[in-house]
């Protein structure tokens, strides 16, 4: 950070981020990543939002546990472990610009279809968790998107709004403390980006409360349609 006065800005990114994480159950590094990168550049913004994310799903668990879909999440983490390798192949073999576009195409036109005819039926096979689970691990270990797959498939398991929020902290929480520790081995954790998650741990604590209380109003119709806009915000921006 080069100017104390980035602070405040730098915590109004992350109380936005957070709330919208702590309502949706994701978003907050599609929010966080674009911004903290210009007010304090990637090596902070990166290991930063991965401490807030993290700190993000043990808060809301820590309330929410007993709301996770645990059959649910445990077969979507195993089979996003075992993608992961898949996806740093890939990462060699495949252009990023075109994976990120026709993952782009995908959910600009699922998101338009819900929005548009919102008849799509609940999804009854649990088989899908797993081809689910590691085509999100491909993507993540590719390209860092693991969460559009997993947030459709939560979608289309119809989940009430604080078990699709809770579900996705069940899987979010192992995969960010992977990147936690890789980060520390990286050196990425400075004493600089210590000092700032301190600071934004009060800004973290009150998001998610504010962003749960809105979470537990919403009803499921209403809460679809919110996901079903912010998928293809998403989508748009995997084109950029």
């Amino acid at each position: 950070m080069n100017s104390s006065a980035s602070v405040p800005l730098l915590l109004g990114i992350i109380f936005f981020s957070t709330f919208t994480r702590s309502v949706l159950g994701f978003g907050d590094a599609l929010i966080a990543m674009p911004l903290l990168a210009v007010v304090a550049g990637m090596q902070i913004a990166t290991p930063l939002v991965a401490l807030v994310a993290s700190t993000i799903a043990i808060i809301i668990l820590l309330k929410a546990w007993r709301r996770v879909e645990i059959k649910a999440a445990w077969r979507l983490i195993v089979s996003s472990w075992a993608g992961i390798p898949v996806g740093l192949f890939f990462l060699k073999a495949a252009p990023e610009a075109i994976v990120k576009a026709v993952l782009g195409i995908v959910l600009v036109a699922f998101a338009l279809y819900n929005l548009i005819v919102p008849q799509l039926p609940k999804l009854r096979s649990e088989k899908l968790s797993y081809l689910t689970g590691f085509v999100a691990g491909v993507l993540g270990g590719a390209y860092n998107t693991n969460g559009p797959p997993v947030v459709i498939y939560g979608t289309l398991q119809k989940w009430p709004p604080p078990s699709f929020r809770a579900t996705l902290q069940g899987y979010f929480l192992p995969t960010g403390l992977a990147i936690l520790i890789s980060h520390g081995l990286a050196g990425l954790w400075t004493k600089e980006v210590l000092r700032l998650y301190v600071f934004c741990l009060p800004v973290i604590i009150a998001a998610v409360f504010l962003g749960g209380r809105v979470n537990q109003k919403v009803t499921e119709g209403q809460f679809n349609r919110i996901i079903y806009a912010f998928l293809l915000v998403m989508g748009v921006f995997l084109f950029v």
